[in-house]
């Protein structure tokens, strides 16, 4: 018997399908359910391994951990990487297809179509319920016969269709009506109930609005979701980093992340910033850079483009004039390959330049490879001077996602013990000769507590201040119970359960 369905769709991009896809991939697994994600096509730079291997939206990896699961390339069979030049890499059922145009893409339906629809098939083979996430609008009527992730696979698997909106943008209401007035008659009839989300204010004032918007769409409202900043799911979208907020006036160690052009895996970064003293800012200028203690330079889907860029607006020479006064510079995997004194790339991998000087300061090189190196991590730290000293033999868990060998004759840093599953010892990283500056392809290594505190400890004591760690990580299940907790006491799961047609097989619920 095949899983029922259920899809989130949105009035725009970043009005919150992916946390509420999260949310309710939670409570149906609370409530007893087996429950998996489906994204058909994802376009994001962050992205996330596989146990096997495959590369997948990081949302879908994170959703997959809401359900309590691991997340498997059917979760995401097609994920989209920006780079420059408005092209984007094709990642199908987790490796590199091809590289296209934006104007091409759309030609290649009729062979990505038979990989979604098969994908969603195996998935509703092996569970009780698929929730499943669009993208963007389905009211893009420019694209609307050739999209693949929208109405055309709620079509497929005539799946019901939670429509959510974004209160907090403005225009809610037109937005909602909008977007169903420019629906088709069959793809309007699969739209059983609205939602309104990030609401800040007093719902008592929503109430007529919401009376008026059930009268004239004829669909009704089940919810309205509240706007939160107290629950720490990974986001996607780099958009949201434009929601982040700097924290703490006096921080005992002041962090700068350079908000590259192509930024990726952003989510790196997050477990820094919940730490008390700490405070991480987003930063893409030289007057928004100052004088951190630390200066960490992302990954980027296109290395080069984005080195480019820091040369451009100056941020490479201020990088390197506050190494010289004493700053701490961390690089992670398109950011480490900056940090060396060149990149090459002869077969053409990632642009038409084929060798860029890099910062020089790690003495490390670059060859672009035509192969992308996709593995889930186990490792432990050897080095034990500089950034390090306090972390040997410190064990971790991460990922790699990247098309670069770097060679470095300065000696291992970090120890690889298993990769994708499999035993193995292989080096990985870069530390200078001051102990200031480390590179690595090592994707989480910040979620990593013990790791990230001794890092976090050298930095502040250098500068001769005090930093105080206050309790433990939180657990991710206990964010993921309590963003199923919110969403539940403000969504009608009564009438979601009925438009899924589970009515009746809630174990566990409340």
């Amino acid at each position: 018997m095949k899983a029922k369905v259920l899809m989130v769709q949105g009035t725009a991009s970043h009005v919150g399908k992916s946390v509420l896809v999260t949310a309710l991939c939670r409570i149906f697994r609370n409530d007893g359910l087996k429950v998996a994600p489906f994204k058909a096509q994802n376009m994001s730079l962050n992205s996330y391994v596989t146990p096997d291997g495959g590369e997948i939206g990081r949302a879908q990896a994170v959703q997959a951990e809401a359900c309590g699961i691991a997340p498997s390339v059917d979760m995401n069979p097609i994920l989209l990487k920006p780079e420059a030049n408005s092209r984007s890499q094709v990642v199908v059922l987790g490796r590199p297809r091809t590289t296209t145009a934006a104007s091409d893409y759309y030609n290649l339906k009729p062979q990505l179509w038979p990989v979604v629809t098969s994908a969603l098939d195996r998935l509703r083979s092996e569970y009780d319920v698929v929730v499943i996430e669009g993208a963007g609008s389905p009211a893009e009527i420019n694209l609307a016969s050739a999209e693949i992730v929208n109405m055309s696979i709620a079509r497929y698997c005539q799946s019901p269709v939670l429509l959510v909106g974004d209160i907090d943008r403005g225009g809610v209401f037109a937005s909602l009506l909008g977007t169903l007035w420019l629906l088709e008659p069959n793809d309007l009839s699969l739209v059983k109930a609205l939602v309104i989300n990030k609401f800040r204010g007093d719902r008592a004032l929503l109430e007529p609005g919401l009376r008026l918007l059930e009268l004239k769409t004829g669909v009704p409202v089940a919810g309205v979701l509240p706007y939160f900043q107290d629950i720490y799911i990974a986001q996607e979208d780099s958009l949201s980093l434009e929601e982040m907020k700097s924290q703490g006036k006096s921080p005992s160690v002041d962090i700068a992340v350079i908000r590259l052009p192509h930024i990726s895996n952003f989510d790196d970064f997050d477990p820094l910033g919940r730490e008390e003293g700490v405070r991480v800012r987003y930063v893409n200028s030289v007057e928004s850079l100052n004088k951190p203690d630390l200066i960490i330079i992302p990954g980027s889907k296109t290395t080069m483009s984005d080195l480019d860029w820091l040369e451009r607006n100056g941020l490479a020479h201020r990088i390197t004039g506050l190494y010289e006064q004493g700053a701490f510079v961390i690089g992670i995997c398109g950011g480490y390959q900056m940090l060396g004194k060149s990149i090459e790339d002869p077969d053409r991998v990632e642009s038409p330049v084929s060798y860029r000087q890099g910062m020089g300061l790690l003495p490390v090189s670059t060859v672009f490879l035509p192969t992308k190196d996709t593995h889930q991590i186990k490792g432990d730290v050897v080095a034990h001077s500089g950034l390090l000293s306090e972390a040997r033999g410190i064990s971790f868990e991460g990922y790699e996602i990247h098309m670069g060998r770097t060679e470095c004759n300065e000696g291992s840093v970090f120890r690889i013990l298993e990769r994708s599953g499999q035993p193995c010892e292989k080096s990985d990283g870069c530390l200078d000769t001051s102990g200031r500056v480390l590179g690595t392809y090592i994707h989480g290594l910040f979620h990593n507590q013990e790791l990230r505190r001794a890092i976090l400890r050298h930095i502040a004591g250098s500068k001769d201040r005090l930093l105080s760690f206050a309790g433990e990580d939180q657990r991710r299940d206990c964010g993921y119970d309590k963003l199923a907790e919110l969403v539940r006491r403000n969504l009608d799961m009564d009438l979601v359960y009925a438009i899924t047609g589970l009515q009746g097989k809630r174990a566990g619920g409340v």
